[in-house]
């Protein structure tokens, strides 16, 4: 099969590789019909993650037709439209039992293109597939679907319900990129009193007025004035950096409010300075996280009723074959305009193994 292999900083390839099979009774293989590119691939390829190895496929979200399973999958069976989620769960480690899937440590956690072979690629092996895989309802359309493998429940997880949206907030969001534009959509289910989203991109802003952002800033026209003119000086009850750079993380800690939550879901690879000599006395609670994916089910209910403004999210569409210039599109996202990139193709029949 064909897929994009990492080999190593800066150096990746869409090339042959051997097909996946099933390993382990609890997996499943999967043909992939509809993926999409991650920052966190962008990290990979800059050097920032160095656990992940030359010779390992790429990709962590996908959307496809199992095609094989182990004999101890139980919840999907070959011929399912399915959702490959970005987080992998035994089901029964400690972690797992409090719904910490993304701390899994009976093998799962975020493995798919991080410690296994990934999802861009033609077919995917998913471990422990029962609890990582869901399926889709013929309602869903799968280019929307694949949005709910990471940015939508980690938006959610890690910024609006760690960060404790309520209804009457005043919310930052640092970074109007996938995560960030999630993280307005879906803290807009809470009914805030306002939402203001932070960015260097003009056409990103414009986007996140779309998804309700109330008003917006780039870094340069201070938006910490801008929060302070808009709450009387308290400051944003509820701040979520979604970029991943010490100077974003730093202006969410002068934007919080006393009592406030700083929600950090950035993927950081440098230190960032923390003024615990200006935090400590303001009572702010800071939150960071991995995704655990425990509120896809949810996620995927609201998609099916039309609750979750997914589609104008992608903005470039490409068949697997362009993995490369995807990858340039979406790299290049402050010249592009690229917000979600996706990767598909229609497949005419599904080869089924084993029946």
């Amino acid at each position: 099969m064909k897929a994009l292999v990492f080999h190593g900083p800066g150096q990746s390839a869409w090339e042959d590789v051997p097909d996946p099979d099933v390993v382990d009774a609890t997996d499943a293989v999967v043909r992939v019909d509809v993926v999409t590119i991650c920052g966190t691939d962008l990290h990979i390829l800059n050097g920032d993650i160095p656990e992940v190895r030359p010779g390992t496929v790429l990709g962590h979200e996908a959307v496809g037709e199992v095609v094989e399973v182990g004999s101890d999958v139980r919840t999907v069976r070959p011929g399912d439209r399915v959702l490959v989620s970005c987080i992998t769960a035994c089901g029964r480690c400690r972690f797992c039992r409090e719904g910490m899937y993304g701390q899994c440590h009976g093998g799962g956690g975020w493995i798919l293109g991080h410690l296994i072979n990934g999802t861009q690629a033609e077919f995917v092996r998913v471990p422990h597939a029962d609890m990582s895989l869901h399926i889709l309802p013929g309602t869903v359309d799968s280019r929307d679907a694949v949005l709910l493998a990471d940015i939508f429940p980690t938006a959610y997880e890690v910024g609006v319900l760690k960060g404790r949206v309520r209804p009457g907030d005043t919310v930052a969001v640092v970074g109007a990129g996938p995560v960030g534009l999630a993280a307005i959509a879906t803290a807009g289910l809470y009914s805030p009193e306002r939402i203001i989203a932070v960015d260097l991109a003009p056409t990103r802003l414009d986007a996140a007025k779309h998804l309700g952002a109330d008003a917006v800033a780039a870094p340069g026209e201070g938006p910490d004035e801008l929060v302070a003119d808009l709450t009387d000086g308290l400051g944003a009850d509820v701040v979520i950096e979604a970029v991943g750079e010490p100077e974003s993380f730093e202006l969410c800690t002068r934007m919080v409010r006393p009592g406030g939550h700083v929600a950090n879901i950035g993927v950081h690879s440098k230190p960032a300075t923390l003024h615990l000599e200006d935090l400590w006395i303001k009572n702010v609670t800071i939150t960071t996280g991995l995704v655990d994916t425990h509120t896809t089910p949810t996620l995927l209910r609201m998609m099916a009723a039309g609750r979750l403004p997914v589609s104008s999210l992608i903005t470039h569409t490409f068949p697997p074959d362009r993995m490369e210039e995807a990858y340039d599109v979406f790299a290049r996202a402050a010249d592009t305009g690229a917000l979600k990139v996706i990767l598909g193709q229609q497949h005419d029949a599904l080869l089924v193994k084993g029946g």
